[in-house]
């Protein structure tokens, strides 16, 4: 049996993904209450901790395998005031933390691509450093960059007697894991030098590639939803069939298409009509296009679900039909972009619900890694 500790759990996907692969979850530590209701409502009571992890002790647990989560990234965010390590939102420093009081044998963090941002690019180096050599403390009168110095050398001079973390990351795309969502993320993983065990991210199992294959070379996407390719498929399947067919031959792509939204949904019926076949399934107007802000087209797989500007779903979270129009993606349909079972139930308001959607990991990526 893995036992693992969540931080920064939000709406628990990653925390879900893992379950599903077997894990046994010990604890939750989250600040945010809606997110813990939520926490609540599908995991036991007692073991969700709402409280800031800055204040938590993680010394009351013993036992840790498995340390995963996402620490908050909007000190990283495209999207945000990109202020990095000069950020008091950034949770990077109790993440370390955790790793260097509990030794888990291995760990799992998620965070934006901005992290990889040139800007930052010191900083995460930093960062990937503590992780590797948690017990290497920054000295009172040291400032990071001086800390990072201090870990710089014993790196390269391979002298440390502590606790070491074998670390690799990766940017992975969720929609190439059979997340039907292009959700870019930076996943950072860590498994204890002293086991002996070798990982490695695994392979892609869907493509964008095998998905034009299946609509413009042997149309099954189409006949699969029982539709006609739209006037503007038409257009792309002019000049993608002859490029795929001359790149594959006879042979399909080796990968599985990636999972559009209409693949997600179709067994939905129209919330506008049929309010009543789940509570997560109801209809919220105003939805409109604007600049930046389009929505997600309904024959592929969706844009990336955003939490919003000061806690605003983003106008992304829309479906965008053939006919142009637009409504928002109701929490259920939300759900399903990020894979969580349709029994797995998030707290709150819609605005609220998809906040914590937007900022969750895709369940089905947390289950692959």
């Amino acid at each position: 049996m893995i036992n693992s500790l969540e931080l920064f759990s939000g709406a628990g996907g990653l925390a879900k993904g893992i379950e599903l692969a077997g894990v046994t979850h010990k604890a939750f530590v989250e600040w945010n209450t809606d997110a813990c209701k939520t926490l609540r409502v599908n995991h036991s009571p007692e073991i969700i901790f709402e409280t800031d992890v800055r204040k938590f002790n993680f010394r009351q647990f013993s036992n840790i395998d498995l340390i995963a989560g996402g620490p908050p990234c909007q000190p990283f965010s495209i999207g945000g005031k990109h202020q990095g390590f000069e950020d008091d939102r950034d949770m990077f420093p109790y993440a370390i933390k955790s790793i260097k009081s509990l030794t888990p044998k291995a760990f799992i963090f998620e965070n934006v691509k901005g992290l990889l941002r040139k800007s930052f690019s010191t900083y995460f180096n930093y960062i990937i450093l503590q992780l590797t050599y948690p017990d290497v403390e920054k000295r009172s009168l040291f400032t990071w960059e001086e800390h990072l110095s201090e870990l710089e050398e014993i790196h390269t001079k391979g002298v440390y007697e502590g606790v070491k973390y074998n670390v690799i990351y990766r940017l992975i795309n969720a929609a190439d894991f059979g997340v039907p969502q292009k959700r870019e993320r930076v996943m950072i993983i860590g498994v204890r030098d002293d086991l002996n065990i070798s990982w490695s991210f695994p392979n892609p199992t869907h493509s964008e590639e095998s998905l034009f294959w299946s609509k413009y070379v042997t149309e099954e996407y189409w006949d699969k939803h029982k539709i006609s390719p739209s006037e503007n498929d038409m257009l792309i399947l002019k000049t993608q069939k002859n490029k795929l067919i001359k790149k594959y031959g006879m042979f399909t792509p080796p990968q599985n298409p990636w999972v559009t939204v209409r693949d997600s949904i179709q067994d939905l019926p129209d919330p506008r009509y049929n309010s009543e076949f789940h509570k997560e399934h109801f209809f919220r107007a105003g939805a409109k296009i604007y600049a930046g802000h389009t929505g997600s087209y309904i024959d592929e797989p969706a844009k990336t679900l955003k939490a919003g500007d000061h806690g605003v779903p983003g106008g992304e979270n829309m479906i965008r039909f053939r006919d142009r129009s637009v409504r928002y993606f109701t929490i259920l349909e939300a759900k399903r972009m990020q894979t969580f079972p349709d029994n797995y139930f998030i707290e709150g308001s819609w605005t609220e619900a998809l906040r914590q959607l937007g900022n969750a990991v895709p369940v089905q990526l947390g289950y692959v890694l």
